[in-house]
């Protein structure tokens, strides 16, 4: 049983892993045990090169963010589990007791987040019920996001991204995740608002 099960191997969802293993030293998420299905096949950062993206040196292809960022959570954070070469079928389930079906293997998890892109070809089942119109994407363009407040969808269950209703920028995917990240902390901290930056003062 997972804590959380993130879903999408992308900026928002390898943002929202690194910022939740990064909390591995807080009493209350020492012993959580965090998944990220990194499935990063379809990821629209396989064909982008950035100029525009505040850190990131001008000419960096996305397709290096990918392989990158991934490596960076493993060498730092471990004990958060990579799943590699997997893809979700189906989610079914309640808030503390979710069912993740792949291609491969059957997962649960206490919390969900799910990362993927704001395709039309969305086809997890479970959460069919919460698609609707991309709010702020060109109505030719097809895209879709799931309902939310917040990036909520339902209890226990979190999107970030472009499925969350945002444009697609490296930027906003990334603030996205680490935004769901930073209310899984306050929920672990029984809701006292937190979050985790690392300092050299430290």
């Amino acid at each position: 049983m997972f804590d959380v099960l993130i879903i999408g191997g992308g900026v928002s969802g390898v943002s929202c892993a690194l910022v939740l293993g990064s909390a591995h030293k807080k009493a209350f998420a020492q012993d959580k045990k965090i998944a990220i299905i990194t499935h990063q096949k379809s990821s629209s950062l396989q064909d982008a090169i950035f100029y525009n993206a505040y850190g990131i040196h001008s000419g960096k292809l996305g397709s290096e963010i990918l392989t990158e960022t991934t490596t960076q959570l493993q060498e730092n954070y471990p004990h958060v589990t990579q799943i590699e070469t997997e893809k979700v079928v189906s989610v079914a389930g309640e808030a503390g007791n979710f069912v993740i079906v792949t291609n491969k293997n059957t997962y649960q998890t206490r919390i969900i987040v799910i990362g993927i892109g704001s395709s039309s070809l969305f086809s997890i089942e479970g959460l069919q019920q919460y698609i609707e119109p991309h709010n702020k994407s060109l109505a030719d363009k097809n895209r879709i996001q799931l309902k939310n407040t917040d990036q909520k969808v339902a209890d226990g269950i979190y999107v970030v991204g472009s499925l969350a209703g945002h444009r697609s920028q490296l930027a906003i995917a990334a603030g996205s995740g680490a935004a769901v990240a930073t209310d899984i902390l306050t929920l672990w901290n029984n809701g006292i608002e937190t979050h985790v930056h690392d300092s050299v003062r430290e």
